[in-house]
């Protein structure tokens, strides 16, 4: 009963070990992306006045863009939060506007190439999905008002992603200029952005769902471990008390046999006490002596109904062969007669002429003997009452 109450408690404890884990299961927003490659396309749009967070109202005639897709760019992010990009943009400012404080008098073109390197934000607030800020810093260069510059690039930005692959980049770069007198300037961008070779690796909650999940499968494999030692140790008693049933049983048996085997000596040593019938020379017929030997057999055989018995008879070698297996068969048989009479049933009984073919001495056929001797042989003329199976 214990046995069976620890399994019962193992199986419950296992199953509802199961329905938890069914209920925490890893998905899609378990996992980030680590690194990959990044192009865009989209528009820059250009505030060279100096003053573009001082007025807003101002953005009309400040900032400069063309209505055709106007920045190109591709980048490589690592684990890190770390990306390198290369950029590039194209615009055209309008006549009329400030460019290194002159006002221009025509519409000039602009265009530049840039490099940044930017880190991910994510890495330190923690993952937010689909929000993902960044910061940068770069170099770069670019020819505006006819005038070639170099410069130094502060990038502040952000993407919001729609699927793995695809979302949308906002971002403003403050550009300052070296190696000649040309004025700072503002780009701000916006664009849509495709990421491909994305590996990807699960989130800090996605990190801890795994280790839960993993301690989780370790106890269901110490519980499925527990019931099959249980389900061993219980087939282990089940076998060892079925081979102590089988060894009491075969105890029991060979008992058994034993007592019937030295219940069976004890029946043949009572009949060998009483003696055995002999028969007069060349007769069948039963004297006083050899009636009252058989009252005592029937006797005993009364007392043990669960047996049958043999009557041998035997003859000595004086006479044909022929006529001596036909003389002992008499005698078997007219003491199985007798028997019958004194209540014994004939089916308990068998009878069996030797004839001479067992002598008790070498006084066989051409033998001269004494008739002594022959009277040894005599003994085969008696009857040997003897137990030869039980029904029991």
């Amino acid at each position: 009963m214990k046995l069976l109450r620890a399994i019962t408690f193992l199986v419950l404890i296992g199953c509802f070990q199961l329905y938890s884990q069914d209920s925490i299961v890893l998905t899609p927003k378990d996992s980030v992306i680590e690194s990959s490659w990044m192009m865009g396309i989209g528009w820059n749009f250009i505030d060279d006045s100096g003053d573009a967070f001082n007025d807003f109202t101002t953005i009309r005639d400040q900032w400069n863009g063309v209505a055709f897709p106007s920045r190109l760019n591709i980048g490589r992010y690592w684990q890190s939060g770390l990306g390198l990009e290369l950029i590039g943009t194209y615009n055209n400012y309008k006549e009329g506007n400030t460019i290194d404080g002159v006002t221009i008098t025509e519409d000039i073109p602009y265009w530049g190439i840039d490099t940044r390197l930017s880190y991910d934000l994510n890495k330190l607030v923690g993952e937010t999905g689909f929000f993902d800020p960044y910061v940068g810093v770069g170099l770069g260069y670019s020819d505006a008002n006819n005038l070639g510059r170099g410069t130094y690039n502060a990038i502040i930005g952000f993407r919001t992603w729609f699927t793995d692959r695809w979302g949308l980049d906002f971002s403003s770069s403050g550009k300052w200029s070296f190696g000649n007198e040309a004025s700072n300037h503002i780009q701000h961008a916006v664009g849509v952005v495709y990421q491909f070779n994305i590996k990807k690796g699960l989130s800090e909650k996605g990190e801890e769902k795994l280790a839960l999940l993993q301690e989780m499968e370790k106890e269901q494999q110490r519980l499925q471990d527990s019931l099959l030692a249980a389900r061993k140790a219980e087939e282990e008693t089940r076998l060892l008390a079925e081979r102590m049933e089988k060894e009491k049983e075969e105890a029991r048996l060979a008992a058994l046999e034993k007592a019937k085997k030295d219940r069976l000596n004890n029946v043949q040593q009572v009949l060998d006490s009483l003696g055995a019938v002999y028969f007069a020379f060349d007769s069948s017929y039963l004297n006083e002596y050899s009636r009252k030997t058989l009252d005592g057999v029937a006797s005993l055989m009364a007392q043990y109904p669960e047996y049958t018995f043999e009557i041998h008879a035997f003859t000595d070698s004086r006479g044909p062969d022929n006529y001596n297996q036909w003389l002992s068969e008499r005698r078997a048989q007219r003491t199985t007669d007798y028997l019958v009479k004194q209540g014994i049933s004939e089916s308990r009984l068998t009878a069996i002429g030797h004839g001479e073919s067992l002598l008790t001495n070498s006084c066989s056929d051409g033998v001269k003997c004494t008739r002594e001797e022959h009277q040894q042989n005599r003994l085969s003329e008696v009857t040997v009452i003897r137990v030869f199976s039980t029904q029991d």
